[in-house]
């Protein structure tokens, strides 16, 4: 069965030329979705293309990066007639639940001098 490659792009990345890429490398029309929020135009996207062995999924990622993808999320054993918007969104998230995130870098400063034993009261 196929997989599904789905990407987040940024908002100054424009979708007409990811479609461009893709078809140019030999994905068909009906091989991907491009997932756009109709009231914001320069918000972030999603992209869903279906992919067959590897080599495909290497191309395709390859064209994500070259179209400036945030992140990258390969699920396995699903068609492209299953990644509907609120489907793929679902594991998307369940997966970001899941996955855990580096903390930011912690500072403890440490004293060079206090109170001791010859603190007397």
């Amino acid at each position: 069965m196929t997989k599904i490659l789905a990407g987040l792009f940024q908002s100054h990345s424009d979708y007409k030329k990811l479609e461009t890429d893709l078809e140019s490398s030999g994905f068909g029309n009906s091989d991907y979705i491009v997932y756009l929020d109709d009231h914001h135009h320069s918000s972030q996207y999603l992209a869903s293309v279906a992919v067959n062995d590897p080599d495909q999924t290497d191309n395709a990622r390859n064209i994500f990066n070259q179209n400036a993808v945030v992140k990258t999320y390969l699920f396995e054993n699903m068609g492209i007639e299953q990644a509907e918007y609120h489907n793929l969104k679902k594991y998307i998230d369940a997966r970001n639940r899941a996955e855990i995130h580096n903390s930011p870098d912690v500072k403890i400063k440490g004293s060079s001098h206090g109170i001791d034993s010859e603190v007397k009261f």
